[in-house]
């Protein structure tokens, strides 16, 4: 039986990149974002192994209504991909917008909580794999950086679960990327990872032996 993968911000970036890649390696992938249209172009793209999901990550109850439908879609998970998260459209404590501050550590905190909560019920049947997306920020100090501490919380909570999860034979890592080319910057940074570069990290974190619990993988632009 395929195994099947749960993704959040599964529309673009760092998390359709892992779906092609998890689809091509023979895994179901269960895509979960905003963007109705993006999901469901990717769905088609990939075939039947792919399953579109439209919701917020920050909202516990579309997530767990979109793990419900994966599970019986395909039978179950064995890995979640908690990806979803932004930064600010202004920095600075003092000089970010309010609003945006909020929404931004609301997704970046509560969307990998959530994710988490919604998703380790199924993950525990099958002794899964739950991988976060860090960053280089939370491994760190940037000057006044609240997107970067957003980032220290997802490492450490990662570590705290990969001691709970291991309880059970579950596994928790953490991707920690420094500059990515995606949407995430307004201009295009093509001398710096890619996207399929991270998709191959956490590939190597979900199929790794049963034996091994890769618990951070940090990667960086050679350039």
């Amino acid at each position: 039986m395929a195994k099947t993968i749960f993704i959040t911000g599964a529309s673009s970036g760092i998390g359709a990149a892992t779906a092609r890649k998890a689809a091509a390696a023979g895994w179901n992938v269960a895509l979960f974002a905003r963007s109705a249209e993006k999901l469901e172009a990717l769905a088609a793209e990939i075939g039947t192994q792919a399953l579109a999901l439209t919701g917020d990550a920050t909202n516990l109850g579309e997530l767990e209504h979109a793990v419900a439908q994966a599970a019986t879609e395909f039978g179950g998970l064995d890995a979640a991909f908690a990806n979803a998260g932004r930064g600010m459209s202004k920095s600075g404590t003092v000089e970010g917008d309010a609003d945006d501050i909020r929404s931004m550590v609301e997704l970046n905190v509560l969307g990998v909580l959530w994710t988490a909560r919604a998703t380790l019920p199924e993950l525990k049947k099958r002794k899964g794999t739950l991988v976060l997306t860090g960053s280089a920020a939370g491994r760190k100090h940037i000057d006044g950086s609240i997107y970067g501490a957003t980032k220290w919380f997802v490492h450490g909570y990662a570590g705290n679960m990969a001691e709970e999860m291991r309880e059970w034979g579950g596994r928790c890592c953490v991707i920690a990327p420094g500059m990515v080319d995606t949407p995430f910057f307004d201009e295009a940074k093509p001398d710096k990872l890619h996207p399929d570069d991270v998709a191959d990290a956490v590939l190597h974190a979900i199929e790794a032996d049963p034996r091994a619990a890769v618990r951070e993988i940090y990667l960086m632009p050679q350039n």
